[in-house]
């Protein structure tokens, strides 16, 4: 999977299309991603102590890596990634459509 924890994405598809956030989690095994202030689902939760009250939250909801698209560092355009190794064997990742690297994300 080529999008990580910190980068910068689009959405490409679903009810959120067009929106921009960055990637909070990624789970790579399930090929999902959660983006901050994208897919937000109302959950019901539960009264825990006196001091967890329960009741309504917003929570972030996974969406497929399919769905979202880096935007390039460049000129904040939707890219696809590639890699490029470097003459001390070290892989980083690219900006396809301009050649550019892309920044390690992690917040």
């Amino acid at each position: 999977m080529k999008i990580r924890k910190g980068d910068k994405v689009r959405v490409l598809a679903g009810k959120d299309k067009g929106r921009d956030g960055v990637v909070t989690q990624a789970f790579p095994d399930r090929d999902k991603v959660i983006v901050e202030g994208v897919n937000v689902a109302k959950r019901h939760t539960k009264p825990r102590s006196q001091e967890d009250p329960g009741g309504i939250i917003d929570k972030e909801m996974p969406i497929h890596v399919s769905n979202v698209a880096v935007l390039s560092p460049k000129d904040s355009k939707p890219t696809r990634v590639g890699y490029k190794v470097n003459d001390d064997g070290s892989k980083i990742r690219v900006c396809r459509r301009t050649g550019v690297e892309i920044p390690e994300g992690e917040v």
